[in-house]
């Protein structure tokens, strides 16, 4: 397995609203793994509010060399009061895997540069501030077979480890799905080979490299 990796991002969608001015602006705010996931969220919303004036965003990617894609867009507002404040406040939580979209529609009142850059940033604060933050690591998934009478070991391990269960199969034995780092692979593999047990283990090719992101609360 490849050197772990972590970085932090959002465990689930949230959204927020704020009025200033008559203005309305409302921030969406979703995990994504790749820019393709991005745009059709970003898609998304522009279709759900078809008629407000303005769509603005910003997403920031972990790539498959480990890089990362940063974009974002003013979408007709006046250049840098939009996109990029949304973008500096998740560069500024060091937030990864994330698109936020702040939509506005305008109330007849205009707000200045320096207004809508306040408004545009404190829309995307509260959509963060109601989604959980949490650490993401980039790990593999392994299928596990394991004996009925095995089932307690196996659960003790995996709370031990902190390792995710992703899915779970009952059938003549119990067949898991798990999410795992190199941490946990490695005593997994101590696990079977120290005492012994009959856990049977096989990887799940995810993409080209295997690669998955397991979400971890903080």
């Amino acid at each position: 397995m490849a050197e772990n990796e972590e970085f932090f991002s959002i465990n689930e969608d949230a959204t927020y609203q704020i009025v200033i001015k008559k203005s309305k602006f409302i921030a969406n705010v979703f995990y994504v793994e790749s820019e393709e996931e991005a745009e059709n969220k970003i898609k998304q919303i522009k279709k759900k509010y078809y008629d407000a004036k303005h769509n603005c965003f910003a997403f920031s990617i972990i790539q498959e060399n480990k890089n990362e894609y940063k974009k974002c867009s003013d979408d007709g507002e006046p250049s840098g009061t939009a996109g990029l404040p949304i973008l500096n406040i998740i560069e500024k939580r060091k937030l990864s895997n994330i698109v936020v979209i702040v939509t506005r529609y305008f109330g007849g009142i205009l707000l200045g540069t320096g207004g809508l850059t306040r408004a545009y940033s404190d829309a995307t604060i509260g959509a963060l501030e109601n989604a959980k933050i949490v650490k993401i690591e980039s790990g593999k998934e392994l299928s596990v077979e394991i004996n009925y009478n095995q089932n307690k070991n196996f659960m003790l391990f995996c709370k031990k480890n902190d390792i995710n269960i992703l899915e779970e199969k009952y059938q003549e034995n119990i067949i898991y799905k798990i999410g795992i780092n190199e941490r946990q692979y490695s005593n997994l593999k101590n696990e079977i080979q120290e005492n012994n047990v009959d856990w049977k283990i096989q990887p799940i090719q995810k993409n080209e490299n295997g690669r998955i992101f397991i979400k971890k609360e903080i």
